[in-house]
């Protein structure tokens, strides 16, 4: 979330009025420019063009192409999630919506039950709650996340709303807004889901259960996953922590909101935008980029379709974008990564004192990667001292060898070294639960 103030051009008075509607100018004045590209690649990438397959051909190819995805617009990436491995059998999902408000939708990756029954599953396994970031990103990125999970569990994800398409007739989104959508969330996925918080959601979770908690609520919590989250950021501090200790809260303010122009929903609504965190995620590992983009011109012009098909679905994801809320990102540079309130017990909710010493019966575990460069190691870690009264039994830490932030949730070795291991807490944290976390019979259809 504060990536972008590391490379933040320095705002003039105006720009939080201006700098949106630029952006939008500009790329409308420049149609005519992709138009343009897009015909040239869709001409020299024609089956019928005779000189498609010549060594110009296939460079004129190339660049247009290239040229076509540098300029497009990346509009929010679809799930395509429609079937899952269970134990070597093809399982069908469905991803069905159930809760919502104006910020976020409640998805179910919903598995066939006559699949299941085909792979050997008889019963309703545990339900599991991944609460993505919210910081910039869409839900999608955390698809392998997705996937690996719908191999033993009910999943479920959270899907924010870009902010720009939210009417101001809609109201705020703050902080303590999410911490409530996160407590209504768990209780309509119903018994005692298990959440994994991935990233920038780990405060705001830790301090919804330790709500749930303290009110002794049925639908608390069985277990808290915490990868690679900010719960203590003064420990192992990185760039970006740094960052919001040297920068006051009111650069934050100048330099980093803007207004949302017509024509969009929210219209007028103050926002961090997407685009200038994009702006930045490029400029942290810009020569990677170029070095990336030039492979891709090169692969299409050797015909290496696999390698070219491997570059476009990661950047069609990566370019992806949502604006977050003036008052969410505000606030949590201040809650989280200026005052520490949370790990210094004065998050305050609704009146409330957070307490997540209240909690003793959830189980805790904490995902971090030897090299992430966002969560320095030990601040997830910093979870478990907060929950002096939960078992050591539900305690559990583990640092992966090897992996950056994103590896911590996608890749390779989050499908062959971490994933194996959540799941075995997971099913620790049922067997404690007992009859509480009863699983029942699948049904039907």
């Amino acid at each position: 979330m504060l990536y972008a103030a590391l490379h933040n051009v320095h705002a003039r008075p105006g720009d939080e009025l201006m700098l949106y509607a630029l952006h939008e100018a500009a790329y409308y004045a420049s149609t005519p420019m992709r138009f343009a590209v897009r015909a040239a690649r869709d001409f020299w990438g024609s089956p019928l063009n005779p000189a498609a397959d010549t060594a110009i051909g296939r460079s004129l190819y190339a660049g247009a192409d290239l040229v076509a995805n540098i300029t497009r617009r990346y509009g929010r990436p679809a799930w395509g999630i429609d079937s899952v491995l269970v134990d070597g059998t093809p399982v069908a999902v469905r991803p069905v919506e159930v809760w919502r408000s104006p910020w976020v939708r409640l998805i179910h990756f919903a598995r066939d039950p006559r699949d299941l029954r085909r792979a050997g599953r008889t019963r309703l396994e545990p339900a599991v709650l991944i609460v993505a970031p919210l910081s910039g990103h869409h839900a999608t990125l955390l698809r392998g996340t997705v996937q690996a999970f719908l191999q033993d569990h009910e999943v479920y994800v959270t899907d924010w709303s870009n902010a720009r398409d939210v009417p101001m007739l809609d109201g705020r989104f703050d902080f303590h807004d999410y911490i409530d959508h996160v407590g209504e969330m768990i209780r309509a996925v119903g018994g005692r889901p298990h959440v994994l918080a991935v990233c920038q959601p780990g405060p705001p979770v830790l301090a919804a259960a330790s709500l749930m908690a303290e009110d002794g609520d049925p639908s608390r919590p069985a277990s808290l996953a915490f990868m690679g989250s900010p719960i203590d950021a003064r420990l192992s501090p990185t760039a970006t922590n740094l960052l919001a200790e040297q920068c006051p809260f009111t650069w934050f303010q100048r330099q980093m909101i803007y207004t949302v122009p017509p024509p969009y929903p929210g219209m007028m609504r103050q926002v961090y935008p997407g685009f200038v965190q994009l702006y930045s995620f490029m400029q942290l590992n810009l020569e990677r980029h170029q070095e990336a983009h030039r492979r891709y011109f090169e692969d299409l012009v050797k015909g290496d379709g696999d390698s070219a098909e491997k570059h476009r679905e990661f950047y069609d994801e990566y370019l992806s974008v949502l604006d977050l809320t003036e008052e969410f990102y505000l606030q949590t540079v201040e809650i989280v990564f200026q005052k520490y309130l949370l790990p210094k017990g004065e998050l305050v909710h609704r009146g409330r004192p957070v307490r997540p010493a209240a909690i003793t019966d959830i189980g805790i575990m904490t995902v971090e990667g030897e090299n992430d460069d966002i969560s320095g190691i030990g601040q997830t870690q910093a979870a478990h001292a907060l929950m002096p009264r939960v078992p050591a039994a539900l305690h559990e830490d583990y640092v992966q060898p090897k992996v950056g932030h994103y590896g911590v949730f996608n890749g390779r070795r989050f499908r062959e070294e971490i994933y194996p291991r959540v799941r075995a807490f997971i099913a620790r944290c049922e067997a404690h639960a007992g009859a509480a976390n009863e699983n029942l019979p699948l049904p039907a259809a």
